[in-house]
């Protein structure tokens, strides 16, 4: 009986092991194979040496550096403003007692709606052109400032709109996950630390934040693992020809080298995908470790 039943077992697993092999296992071992042929030709299918060169050229490309660099600013910063800005709506959310169903529906709806869309919502929102400066600088003329081409201006300015924009996009997700965890509390711990005379600011720090710190860990994992994977994004601001931006990200590097103007380099490609999977290995490494002394199962 066990043997036929581990048979059964193998074969309900079969489509999934055969979808995995398929669309993830051999397009990785592919991808390493391409990243240490040296001098590869798409065309005639050929490469005249096997090392590491690849690497060192992507290491060496400026276009790479820029987009290494946007990259890390753009996790540094906004993974975690949006998890606190998230845990803080989270609450306010949690201790609305009327219309609570509703403003949880209004937080949620940027999650469901097109990025593209959302992008050229905050083109018009920050976008300078011959008729306008945009409703961004509006608001800053009205307070006595001076207009800023977030779009195309300066790179601060066109940083602070991925990172606004990015932010945005990911409150919704994150504001229903930690609403959720909110709401699965214990209410007896809370009414256990009233009856001692807990203080709101201990009761959160104690009891609140040790409980729903797996749902963070969580957020914070994946958050760094979709800023890693940015794209999407950038192109939704700035248009397709990023490099020339200077607003790049390490997925967008990739995407160039595979299909863009500087196309046709899959092992270029390649190398450059392995060291993002390298960087963002061991940042989720890192984060385990430190979840095993922080995070309360």
């Amino acid at each position: 009986m066990n043997k036929k039943n581990n048979l059964k077992s193998w074969l309900y697993l079969l489509p999934a092991i055969l979808f995995l092999g398929a669309f993830m296992v051999y397009p990785l071992i592919d991808v390493v194979i391409y990243s240490v042929e040296e001098g590869y030709n798409s065309a005639s299918q050929s490469y005249y040496d096997v090392g590491l060169y690849n690497f060192s050229y992507v290491l060496h490309d400026p276009y790479f550096l820029q987009a290494l660099k946007n990259t890390f600013i753009l996790v540094i910063i906004t993974v975690p403003l949006s998890t606190t800005i998230a845990l803080l709506i989270s609450l306010g959310l949690t201790s609305i007692k009327k219309l609570k169903h509703l403003f949880q529906t209004v937080y949620f709806l940027p999650y469901v709606t097109n990025t593209l869309a959302v992008g050229l919502v905050f083109m018009i929102l920050f976008k300078k052109t011959a008729y306008t400066d945009g409703l961004v600088n509006v608001l800053i003329n009205t307070f006595g400032g001076e207009s800023v081409d977030f779009i195309d201006g300066p790179y601060w300015a066109k940083m602070f709109v991925l990172c606004f924009y990015t932010i945005w996009i990911v409150l919704p997700f994150k504001i229903l996950i930690l609403t959720s965890a909110l709401a699965s509390v214990n209410e007896t711990l809370y009414k256990a630390a009233r009856i001692d005379g807990t203080s709101k600011a201990g009761i959160f720090f104690r009891i609140t934040l040790p409980m729903i710190s797996p749902m963070i860990f969580y957020l914070v994992i994946t958050g760094f693992i979709g800023a890693f994977k940015a794209y999407s994004d950038s192109v939704a601001l700035f248009g397709t020809d990023l490099n020339a931006a200077g607003m790049n990200t390490i997925v967008g590097y990739v995407y160039d080298m595979l299909y863009g103007d500087s196309g046709g380099y899959p092992s270029y490609a390649s190398a450059a995908a392995l060291i993002l999977f390298v960087i963002v290995l061991t940042i989720t490494v890192i984060n385990l470790m430190i979840s095993r002394k922080n995070v309360h199962y």
